[in-house]
Parts: structure tokens; C-alpha cells; sequence
């Protein structure tokens, strides 16, 4: 018997027909004596509620911008225990009613039975454009309940609704709630539910007055959405293993004890204007429109729940930690709460899923049955796959957690996570037995028929080069932060580990190395043996060579994307397949066979972000060109699969895989040029003229930056700066300082300290290693330290029509005054 049923099916059967009620005063709390109903609306109509105290008490119609979003059932609160269901919809006694100014205020809300009795008082409270819903329940004695609404919302269907962003960052999509009593439930307690046709949405913001832990869970009941909060003292554990989303259940929370007393939570209910809060801004020659409604869906769907950011999500309840790529989605999504969930996930991937030895385990799942015989944890649900140690996730959470740092920007989190990076760096730099400077996985050769990597069912083994390609991109992203920690005995040996292997994987196969002369390719691995294996044109293989600058061999670049351009060309591709040839059948499980067949061929978008990035570097219009085809294909079937077919382009497999979107986040970075640090907003941005007059705010930090692109004209701004380049840069705020960063880079930079609080005006015209060019166009008295340049050199400053001859100092400083009461023009060269 699943929860309410039986209340929902006693207000069905009883006919119950509600009518709105025009307003008939400017007031926005109205009271219908005739059906006993009260009627609350925001100033500006977009929000209102109609509550019936009649029978009992329950939100009988919660009207969206004019349109009526809730079943007949209404809201209401609620309990079950073994004995029954109970809710406010029919209670003993009669409901009270109190008003104050701005509000109104239902007492004597009274359900439950000999062993339970539940006492409520419901507070409405009505502000310039959100009302405010306090429950404040009382338990009569500790009891365990099965299930509780805290409240529950029933809404009219599941297609009033496209889904609900949550604050953790992640997503519920209603399409996927598909059979009765489908349950995917979070412990989160903030959602805002969208339509994306007409643009309204509406948020639920929950908040307790004496802690505890909020949960929700959604469900498709009786064909309705519905929306159950529950509020417990402590955070509620699952009821079918660790799952959060259960089929055909209503109760994927375990039953919870609650104590006698009082406990309190408010539900903040707000319209938003949906294509206003998510707006992708002005995007000229791209689809904003697609790209928003793929980043809030697929981008999302990874997030399975508090401290689970996945790829997999939360329909399969499935996690892979070989994957680097979720904090560079938080990138492109620009949303805090996900930021603030990527940092909890990667504490507890920590915390639980990284051995004392520094390996760390391949994935998190509900359940056991993928796991390598004796290593799932039924507690935390992290185990080493069935397929075979992926030694991905070794470089894995070191990129996730570099990236996420450049987001945070918080070192003391980072310098929690210093041993842990360290410990999984140095688990796979142990493993070069033969000292060659490439890394070895766990298996030795096809004949292990074990997976080492994200392509489980690909038998590649020993020294596999897309997870070296990883650990190249791992060791240089460490060494930065090891470096930002001020460890710079770490930060040199990660950096020289790094070189090494560049040196080794760009040798010829002859040599032990990765490049193949003959295919004009990087191959996917060698076995011990010294049999050369994956010579079938793998891409991420070498997208990733190219994409983490491993490869900056001009030529071997050209040879490459050339082959994969005229290939996928040929083919009429949407996307870039795994692979263009066939493995051959023993390098592989039956489950790629035959070509083109899921690992062996199919196309995995997944790792559409090395392509955009590697092609970026080379031809960016090609980059672009994939990037306008996903979002078409996003537009045909809304890029809800786990891959797609070689030889139809449908979409196939049951999971969604989270990934997909990445194309997406590589727009951001590899052709707009976001490249948020944690000292500074950066921006290098590498755009065609089809793209002139982009404009989008982008959020880091609680700092909200304005951006302008076209080609080689950039600027940010914010209520306190206005920098404009042809170049990329950096820059940071601080008060009455600035710091500028030419390239983005901090070799060389400059700061500038105001003497008020003016907006700073500025242009950066040229920068190199010898000079300098830069306008201050605001009027103030500054302060400038030149930052960067060859130490004891001379150089001359022109301010103006003025030229002034300094030495730099042993850092290579150089620090003046400058008073500007128009715009000025400083040029710094080195002198002779």
C-alpha cells in the first residue's frame, strides 16, 4: 500500500471540484465563508494559493502564473504508521483561524489515532514575491513512522513539469519517473520546477528553525508528479540498499523514529521567470536554447544525490570514478549548489573510497553483483569493477579535484585532499617495473581478458596509453596546486614525472612508445610482451594525446585530426565513434562483437570534450561544427542515452550517461576560453567571426562577470571593473585592488591599487616577455606594481607622452604612482 493512496483516492471519489476566485480587493489574503476556503497571491498575481480549511486542511490549487499546477488532491502533511495513513486532509476537530498584517495563520490541525497524535499549525505569510508556508508539527510521543509529508505536493500529471533543478546540483526529470509508483528520492530539500515551453517555474526553498535533515522524494503517483518533503532530526537512511531511485516503490526511505515535541520547517514558494534565471545569454551561431535545456537535464542527471556526482545517475544508481570530467560540467553549468556537492563528493570519495595504499576504487552502485568478488561495500557502496581494475580513477580524482579547487578557490579544502592526490599519484607512478617512465595497469596482457580502463569491456592491458594520456593531464594539474600549497619540492617532482612520460609516449611503437609511424596514430596499448595492441584509430586515445598536451608535434596533430575528420565526414556522423576500425575479437568481451558493436565502434559522447579541445587547437570551425551537430541531435531526442548507434545514430543502452554534455562544457572553455582559477576569473577565449557578440554573465565566487567576445575582443566586467583585451587575461578583485593577469597566466602581472572606490577602466593592448601595453581609461590616484619582468633590468615606462627609466628589483618588480585624470596609455619595454 503505498503512502496517501488511500487519502488520495477518498478526495477523488468524493468529486471534489474547485473553483478559482477572482480577487475582489487589492488585498492578497481573501476569505470565502461559503466553502471555507483562503486565498493568498503574491503583489504581482504570479504566485497564489487557495487553501480549503472545510473538511480539514489542504492547498487545493497553487496557481503558476495564472495556471493551476496541482492535482484535486492538493498539498498536504501527513504520517504512516503500521496502524494507518493519516493527514491533514481529514482531521478531528475544527481548523482555527488567526490573521496578521501580512499573513494568515490555521491552528487545531489535529490527525493521527491512539498511538500517534499529530498536532499542527500551518503559518502563510505573503511577501513582495514569495509566500512563506511554516509548519510547525507536534508529535504527542516518540513514535516510528513508515513515511511522512512534510508536505506533499501533488501535481496535475507528469507533464506540468519538465523536471526540477534540486541544490545539490542535480536534477529529477519527470519522463523518467515512467511506471506507478516510480521513486527517486535525495536528501536535499530545495527544488525549482520548470516547463520549458511557457517559461514558468516554480521554486521550493525548505529551511528548518532547529536543524535536522530534509529529504525529498518524487514520484509518479496514480499518473500525477508528486513532491513529498520530509523533515527528520537525523538524515534518513534507504530502504532497498543505498538506492535513491526505486521502480515500482514509493518508499525508498527507510522508516524513521521521531521524538515527542515540536519540530518546525518553512517552505518558501516562489515563481521564476525560467528562461530569465537560466539564461544562457546571447550566444550568437549557437542554439542557447538547446545548450540550456542539455546542461539543466543530461548535465545534471549524473548528480545522484548529497556527495554522489556521477555521470551514470540516478535512474541506475551508478557511479564511476574513472571518469575526470564532473568538475569541468560544475564549470560550464555555473551553478554553486552543484560546485558545493562536487567538493563533498570528492571529501567523501576520500574518505571511503581511496585505499590506505592510495587506490582508488573504480565506482560506487546501490547494490552489489558488478563487483570483483570481496570488494563492495555494502555501507558505502564503493567496490572495484567485475571487468577489471580501471586504473583511470587513479588520475581521475586528482583532475577532478584539481579542477574543482580552480572553482572553489578554497586551498584549505585543497590542502585536505593533499595526501589523498598524493597517495593515488604515486600508487600508479610505482607501477613502472621496467622503468621506461610509462605506467602499468594490473593486467598483464589480452589473455587476462580484463578491462583497465572507462572501455570495460576492452581488453586493454599493461601500458595503456589513454590512461597515461590521463596521468600526464593529472601530474601537470598537481603540480599547480602542490605549487599554490607552497610545496615546491612536490610540484617539481610531479612536473619532471610529467616530462618523462611526454618523452616516453610520443616514441615510436619501436621504441616503446605509443606513436605508430606506419597508421599515423597513437595505439591504445602494449601488453607485456611487447605485442602492440589498438592500432584501430581510437579516439579518445588520441584526442586525449592532443587535448592534454602531450602531443604538440605539429605534424603528428594534422595526421590525426585529418584522419578522424575525413572518417566521420565519410561516415555522415553526428559524433565521433570510439573507435573507426574494428578490434580484433580477442582484444575484446563478446559484448563488442561484431564491428561496430558498443565499445567496438558504437559512438560514446562522452568524451566529446577531447575531441572539441583537440580540434580547437587545430581547426576550430571543425570543433564547432560538432558541437552545432550535438545540439541538433539534442534538439531530435534530447540526448537522453548512453550512447548511439554506429549504423542507425539512434540513441541505445539503459543508462544516461551524463557525459554526453561535455561537448557542451568544451564549448565553454575550449572556444568561449572560460578558465576560472582560483585566484582570478580567466578568460582565453578562441572564436570564429560566426560567434561575434557573444554575452553571457557568468557567476564565480559570488562575483557575477559580465562577458563580451568576438574575435581578439574580449572583455569582463563587473560593479566594480571593466577590462577589455585582443588577448586573454586574468583578473581578481579585492576592494581598491586589482590584479591583472596578461594570457592568464601568473609570470607576469600587474596590480593596481585605487585610492577610492571607483569602477576601474582599463584596456590590455599588448604583452609578451619583454613589454608591456596597457590604458587606464577611470579617473583616480593609483598605485602599480609591475610583476613578472627579468629581475635587476632596466626598463622604460612611457605614461603618456613622459618616458621614465626603472631597474627592476631581485623579483622583478617595478612599483609607481600614477595619478590619471584622463585615459592613460603606459608602455613597458626593456631598455636596449
Amino acid at each position: 500500500m503505498i503512502f496517501f493512496k488511500r487519502i488520495l483516492l477518498l478526495v477523488l471519489l468524493a468529486g471534489i471540484i474547485f473553483n478559482c476566485f477572482a480577487a475582489t480587493t487589492d488585498s492578497s489574503i481573501h476569505y470565502h465563508e461559503s466553502d471555507r476556503t483562503i486565498s493568498l497571491s503574491v503583489p504581482d498575481k504570479k504566485l497564489s494559493l487557495v487553501i480549503d480549511f472545510s473538511k480539514g486542511c489542504v492547498v487545493k490549487q497553487l496557481m503558476v502564473n495564472g495556471l493551476q499546477t496541482l492535482s484535486p488532491a492538493g498539498a498536504y502533511t501527513g504520517i504512516k504508521l503500521q496502524s494507518g495513513t493519516f493527514s491533514s486532509a481529514s482531521i478531528k476537530g475544527h481548523v482555527k483561524l488567526s490573521r496578521s498584517a501580512n499573513g494568515i495563520t490555521f491552528s487545531d490541525i489535529v490527525y493521527g489515532n491512539d498511538s500517534l497524535t499529530v498536532s499542527e499549525t500551518w503559518t502563510f505569510t505573503v511577501r513582495n514575491n514569495y509566500i512563506d508556508w511554516t509548519i510547525n508539527r507536534t508529535y504527542s510521543n516518540a513514535a516510528q513512522l513508515l513515511d511522512m509529508a512534510f508536505p506533499q505536493w501533488n501535481f496535475a500529471g507528469l507533464s506540468v513539469w519538465k523536471g526540477g533543478i534540486l541544490d545539490n546540483g542535480g536534477m529529477v526529470w519527470c519522463k523518467y519517473l515512467k511506471k506507478p509508483d516510480d521513486t527517486y528520492g535525495v536528501h536535499t530539500g530545495g527544488v525549482t520546477f520548470w516547463n520549458a515551453q511557457s517559461g514558468n517555474a516554480l521554486r521550493l526553498s525548505t529551511r528548518t528553525n532547529s536543524g535536522g535533515a530534509l529529504a525529498t522524494k518524487y514520484s509518479n503517483l496514480n499518473t500525477n508528479f508528486t513532491c513529498t518533503q520530509l523533515f527528520t532530526d537525523e538524515p534518513l537512511k534507504q530502504q532497498h540498499n543505498l538506492s535513491r531511485f526505486v521502480s515500482g516503490k514509493f518508499d525508498v526511505f527507510a522508516p524513521v523514529n521521531v521524538k515527542a515535541g515540536k519540530t518546525t520547517a518553512t517552505v518558501r514558494l516562489q515563481y521564476v521567470d525560467y528562461f530569465k534565471e537560466y539564461s544562457r545569454g546571447k550566444l550568437p551561431g549557437v542554439d542557447a536554447d538547446a545548450v540550456r535545456e542539455l546542461m539543466n537535464t543530461t548535465g545534471r542527471y549524473g548528480v545522484v544525490d548529497n556527495n554522489i556526482i556521477g555521470a551514470n545517475g540516478w535512474l541506475t544508481n551508478w557511479k564511476c570514478m574513472h571518469e575526470p570530467f564532473f568538475a569541468q560540467i560544475g564549470m560550464a553549468l555555473n551553478d554553486s549548489n552543484y560546485t558545493r556537492n562536487m567538493a563533498t563528493t570528492l571529501d567523501q570519495e576520500r574518505d571511503q573510497a581511496i585505499k590506505p595504499d592510495g587506490r582508488v576504487l573504480s565506482r560506487w552502485h546501490n547494490e552489489p553483483g558488478d563487483e570483483i568478488p570481496g570488494t563492495y561495500n555494502k555501507d558505502t557502496g564503493y567496490y572495484e569493477a567485475m571487468w577489471g581494475y580501471t586504473i583511470d580513477s587513479q588520475p581521475d580524482y586528482v583532475i577532478n579535484t584539481s579542477e574543482q579547487f580552480d572553482l572553489s578557490g578554497d586551498v584549505s579544502w585543497l590542502r585536505s585532499h593533499k595526501t589523498s592526490c598524493e597517495k593515488a599519484l604515486d600508487w600508479l607512478i610505482k607501477r613502472d617495473a621496467n622503468n621506461n617512465g610509462i605506467f602499468e595497469m594490473m593486467n598483464k596482457n589480452i589473455a587476462d581478458k580484463k578491462a583497465s580502463d572507462w572501455l570495460d569491456i576492452v581488453w586493454a592491458s599493461y601500458e595503456n596509453a589513454f590512461v597515461n594520456a590521463q596521468m600526464y593531464e593529472a601530474l601537470t594539474l598537481w603540480a599547480n596546486c602542490e605549487q599554490v600549497m607552497g610545496d615546491k619540492e612536490r610540484s617539481e617532482h610531479y612536473r619532471s614525472i610529467a616530462t618523462r612520460l611526454k618523452t616516453s609516449f610520443n616514441k615510436p611503437i619501436e621504441d616503446g612508445g605509443f606513436w605508430s609511424e606506419d597508421k599515423k596514430q597513437y595505439v591504445y596499448w602494449r601488453d607485456d610482451d611487447g605485442s602492440v595492441h589498438g592500432d584501430n584509430l581510437v579516439t579518445p586515445v588520441n584526442f586525449a594525446a592532443i587535448a592534454f598536451g602531450l602531443c604538440d608535434d605539429e605534424q603528428r596533430i594534422k595526421l590525426i585530426l585529418e584522419q578522424i575528420e575525413q572518417r566521420t565526414v565519410s561516415e555522415n556522423l553526428f559524433h565521433w565513434p570510439l573507435c573507426f576500425d574494428s578490434f580484433k575479437r580477442e582484444e575484446v568481451q563478446g559484448g563488442n562483437w561484431p564491428f561496430p558493436k558498443y565499445e567496438n565502434g558504437d559512438i560514446f559522447p562522452s568524451w566529446g570534450y577531447l575531441g572539441v579541445r583537440a580540434y580547437g587547437k587545430y581547426d576550430k570551425n571543425i570543433a564547432l561544427k560538432y558541437i552545432h551537430k550535438l545540439l541538433q541531435q539534442y534538439q531530435k531526442d534530447g540526448l537522453s542515452s548512453q550512447r548511439y548507434s554506429r549504423t542507425t545514430q539512434k540513441g541505445l543502452g539503459d543508462d544516461i550517461l551524463a557525459g554526453i554534455c561535455t561537448s557542451i562544457t568544451a564549448l565553454y572553455r575550449d572556444i568561449y576560453g572560460l578558465r576560472p582559477k582560483w585566484n582570478r576569473m580567466g578568460l582565453e577565449p578562441n572564436l570564429s567571426a560566426e560567434l561575434n557578440g557573444t554575452q553571457f554573465n557568468y557567476i564565480l565566487r559570488d562575483t557575477t562577470y559580465h562577458l563580451k567576445l568576438s574575435v581578439s575582443d574580449y572583455s569582463i566586467a563587473t560593479d566594480r571593473l571593466q577590462i577589455s583585451a585582443n588577448q586573454s587575461f586574468g583578473i581578481s578583485n579585492a576592494g581598491k585592488q586589482f590584479i591583472i593577469y596578461p594570457h592568464n597566466r601568473e609570470d607576469q602581472m600587474f596590480t593596481i591599487n585605487a585610492a577610492s572606490n571607483n569602477t576601474l577602466k582599463a584596456t590590455i593592448d599588448k604583452q609578451n616577455n619583454n613589454s608591456l601595453i596597457f590604458k587606464i581609461i577611470s579617473k583616480d590616484n593609483y598605485r602599480i606594481a609591475l610583476k613578472g619582468f627579468q629581475a635587476n633590468q632596466q626598463y622604460k615606462v612611457t605614461i603618456g607622452r613622459k618616458t621614465k627609466s626603472f631597474k627592476t628589483d631581485s623579483k622583478g618588480n617595478i612599483i609607481f604612482n600614477q595619478s590619471c585624470r584622463t585615459p592613460t596609455i603606459f608602455k613597458i619595454q626593456k631598455d636596449g
